[in-house]
């Protein structure tokens, strides 16, 4: 059967079509295939897979179905594709992690969800969506950030949500028009261990992002940092809701505005 899944659609096409014509009969002949192929393209493989299909008892029209649901099942398969940053390899390609970020923020029609462990250079790290969001009324921005205690800082934990807001506000976002902010309160309150680590962007529910590499300068032009990107509604959707949920069941708290 794979012979016949490796073949690019337009040749799946014209088989079946030569199938559902009668033109293709068993015992399948490389020569029959050959024609109705237009060339040869693996014909002795494309047969033995018809020929299997054969002694199951599928031929002719019902071949032919089995062969077109093969793209309808992949009109419905998840897009994936490999985002890195790091070093250029002559001879190895895939998408760039800060144009990949910088795409999907500059796409949002209706939603973004972005959560990262740490921002450095805010200004220049939100530039995109900050102006996006200005430019498009009803978008919905969602940020999910990380709040550290540095060694030796004994301030209550308000006072540091409060400094965190003020620098965010102040000097981080760039945009006139204010997202919603959710910060993990467990690394300020001692004894309650883990941070907000995530590293993802969810665009209008469609497009789930899930990368190793934070917003900051080093991991998107100098680290090698790999990610997903996947175009798949079921995904983006089961992240957006794992993210209200802990949202819902304050896990995660929304980030005072600035006074």
């Amino acid at each position: 059967m794979r012979a016949i899944r490796d073949l690019p659609i337009y040749l799946r096409l014209r088989l079946a079509s030569a199938l559902e014509a009668g033109y293709l009969v068993m015992p399948y002949s490389t020569a029959g295939i050959c024609a109705a192929l237009g060339g040869e393209h693996g014909t002795a493989c494309v047969a033995a897979a018809l020929l299997e299909l054969g002694r199951m008892g599928v031929v002719g029209a019902g071949a032919a179905a089995w062969i077109r649901s093969l793209d309808a099942e992949a009109l419905h398969r998840p897009h994936v594709d490999l985002v890195w940053s790091g070093p250029e390899v002559p001879g190895l390609f895939a998408r760039d992690t800060r144009r990949v970020f910088a795409e999907l923020f500059a796409s949002a029609r209706r939603s973004v969800w972005a959560s990262t462990y740490v921002v450095f250079d805010g200004p220049r790290m939100f530039e995109v969506l900050a102006r996006h969001m200005d430019a498009t009324p009803g978008l919905a921005v969602t940020l999910l950030l990380n709040i550290q205690r540095k060694p030796g800082d004994a301030r209550p934990a308000s006072a540091l949500v409060q400094a965190f807001a003020r620098q965010f506000w102040q000097q981080v976002w760039p945009g006139a028009a204010r997202p919603d902010v959710y910060y993990d309160p467990r690394p300020l309150e001692p004894g309650r261990p883990g941070v907000l680590h995530a590293k993802t962007v969810i665009v209008d529910g469609e497009v789930a992002f899930i990368t190793s590499a934070n917003l900051t300068g080093h991991a998107l032009e100098h680290n090698i940092e790999l990610g997903l990107l996947v175009r798949d509604s079921g995904l983006a959707a089961n992240v957006v809701t794992h993210f209200r949920t802990l949202i819902t069941r304050r896990l995660l708290l929304p980030l005072p505005l600035p006074r």
